[in-house]
């Protein structure tokens, strides 16, 4: 790892983050699932570019992140991608809001996805994703107003339960 590498910066920067002032336990549980397997599928991808391949650091989420394959399939998880494409059709507002790592994961159109549990725009693309992209990922995360609709019953987790209900209606 060199001294100087940016993409440990971003993982500085993702580690000072914090969610001190919410209430987590209180989040939706599907969306808060799916918040920090973002968030891990993001610091993986920073840390690959960050550090040798085989270190321990990146060994050790790689067997968390292929633990939570299974976990994705389990309840109401099961419709978030399908979630995030109605809410492209339904409420395009909301959906242009959401974190643009859901958008690009789980739109149907889109060919981002975690790949190797790395989070890739572009599978074509033999570049890494720049470090500006992971700085302004993070970002949006971490803003209150998306925070604030994770909470059960908020705006977004009122949409999902409702989408959730009349899938099963």
């Amino acid at each position: 790892m060199q001294e100087s590498n940016e993409y440990l910066q971003v993982l500085q920067y993702l580690y000072r983050k914090s969610l001190i002032l919410h209430d987590t336990s209180d989040f939706h549980p599907v969306l808060y699932f799916f918040f920090i397997d973002s968030l891990a599928h993001i610091d993986y991808t920073v840390s690959v570019l960050a550090f040798n391949f085989q270190s321990i650091r990146n060994e050790m989420t790689r067997e968390y992140l292929r633990w939570r394959i299974d976990q994705e399939q389990i309840g109401a998880r099961v419709h978030f991608p399908e979630f995030i494409n109605w809410l492209k059709e339904r409420d395009r507002d909301k959906f242009d809001s959401l974190p643009v790592v859901w958008t690009l994961v789980y739109d149907d159109d889109s060919e981002a996805d975690y790949r190797s549990f790395r989070f890739v725009i572009d599978p074509d693309a033999n570049r890494p994703l720049p470090a500006s992209f992971f700085y302004s990922a993070i970002d949006e995360f971490f803003e209150n107003e998306f925070l604030k609709s994770l909470y059960n019953g908020a705006s977004l987790a009122r949409l999902f339960d409702e989408f959730v209900q009349s899938k099963n209606a």
